[in-house]
């Protein structure tokens, strides 16, 4: 820096000063306050700094402009940034850190690139949750992202959506900044410790009466949607699974369904019963029309042109659609496979069997499932569906006796 004039600060002594001539700037110092120096430029902006060494290396950090902030202020913030410098920390550097830092939008990508593609198989969920509730992070430098702006839209989604998908959302965003740290990024997670809403667990299936609704409006539906929904609720497996169903993990001749990729690495067997082993063979006989004379062999039980996956997504509308013809209220799709879950129960399953149908893994049951052979599970799928079917056929029966 030049030489500088130096002088006691006051306001009437910053007033009075004079500007300099055009393209050039004049440099004060303070009597009082070392380092403090103030930069008078020939537009009239008067700007207060902290000259100082830091490292070696000479630095000046910019602490207001004049008279926006006071003298007593500016002398303030200049004792407070030297106490900073004395602890060894770098406050400059820090500004430049943030400057090159990448944006959560960068972050996201990253994430969703290098991590959540290729090890989640609800990597698309991920998409859905940054994209709808948190695209107001995505500009922002990811330590500009505060713990009460989380806290903040996790309340809102909870208004909005529901404290589940409010908790679920935080745990995702909590997810990707665990993994910018384990990447090597120093900050702090914005989403750790976020005051969550206490869950209820649910405990809605589809009531008899809601049934033959249920299914005369799902035979209405069109192929692709009508075949989906039956084959959650025959197989009671998550949306993600059913939508990523593959051709080679059927098991034809011991009508059976290997979905792979389990997180101890072991596949879950899932018995198909005849009403899904007919819904099968018709989509196959389908696929191998559509493929021709291609020596290419289908992939995907549910395939879509339109998505990057070659599969469809979870057919949301639809469902809501289905749910209005129907006339049933607060029934979710993930509660299909909670109703094949208790019509096994009603009609006499064990919960080891029940918990064997629907693919749980929990450790504690490990031991027991292991001794369980598939037989006894597949009469229970096939005991509860036949139970759904008399429930739907009887109630039309009275329908129309009526």
């Amino acid at each position: 820096m030049t030489s500088a004039k130096t002088f006691n600060f006051t306001k009437p002594a910053l007033i009075a000063l004079k500007l300099p001539d055009s393209g050039s700037r004049i440099y004060y110092r303070d009597t009082r306050e070392k380092g403090l120096i103030l930069d008078v430029r020939a537009s009239g902006t008067k700007s207060f700094y902290l000259y100082k060494k830091i490292d070696g290396r000479p630095e000046r950090l910019f602490l207001g402009s004049f008279p926006d902030i006071s003298v007593e202020n500016a002398r303030k913030a200049a004792s407070v940034l030297k106490g900073q410098i004395a602890s060894g920390k770098n406050p400059q550097q820090e500004k430049r850190n943030i400057r090159d830092e990448m944006t959560f939008q960068k972050l996201f990508d990253e994430y969703m690139s290098r991590y959540s593609k290729q090890h989640k198989e609800t990597w698309k969920q991920d998409e859905d949750v940054i994209q709808n509730h948190f695209s107001h992070f995505l500009h922002k430098k990811i330590s500009a992202i505060s713990k009460n702006e989380v806290q903040r839209t996790h309340v809102r989604i909870g208004q909005h959506n529901g404290t589940y998908a409010a908790n679920n959302a935080v745990a995702r965003l909590r997810a990707i900044f665990n993994k910018a740290i384990e990447w090597g990024w120093q900050g702090k997670n914005p989403a750790e410790g976020i005051q969550e809403f206490k869950e209820v667990s649910r405990d809605r299936f589809m009531q008899p009466e809601e049934l033959p609704r249920f299914f005369a409006a799902l035979n209405e539906e069109e192929t692709t949607i009508r075949h989906y929904t039956w084959l959650l609720l025959l197989t009671g497996s998550r949306k993600s699974k059913v939508t990523a169903m593959r051709w080679a993990d059927i098991r034809w001749h011991q009508q059976e369904w290997h979905i792979p990729n389990t997180k101890n690495g072991d596949p879950i067997i899932i018995p198909l019963t005849p009403q899904a082993m007919e819904i099968l063979n018709e989509r196959w006989q389908k696929a191998l029309v559509e493929c021709g004379q291609s020596a290419k062999k289908p992939k995907w039980v549910f395939p879509s042109k339109k998505s990057k996956t070659g599969h469809i997504a979870c057919p949301a509308h639809s469902w809501k659609k289905l749910l209005e013809t129907a006339e049933i209220e607060n029934f979710r799709m993930h509660d299909l496979r909670r109703t094949l879950g208790s019509y096994q129960a009603i009609t006499g399953a064990s919960l080891q069997i029940i918990g064997k149908s629907l693919g749980h893994r929990s450790p504690e049951a490990t031991l027991i499932y292991a001794r369980l052979h598939l037989d006894p599970v597949r009469a229970a799928v096939e005991k509860a569906t036949d139970a759904m079917f008399r429930i739907s056929e009887n109630s039309v029966a009275m329908n129309n006796h009526s």
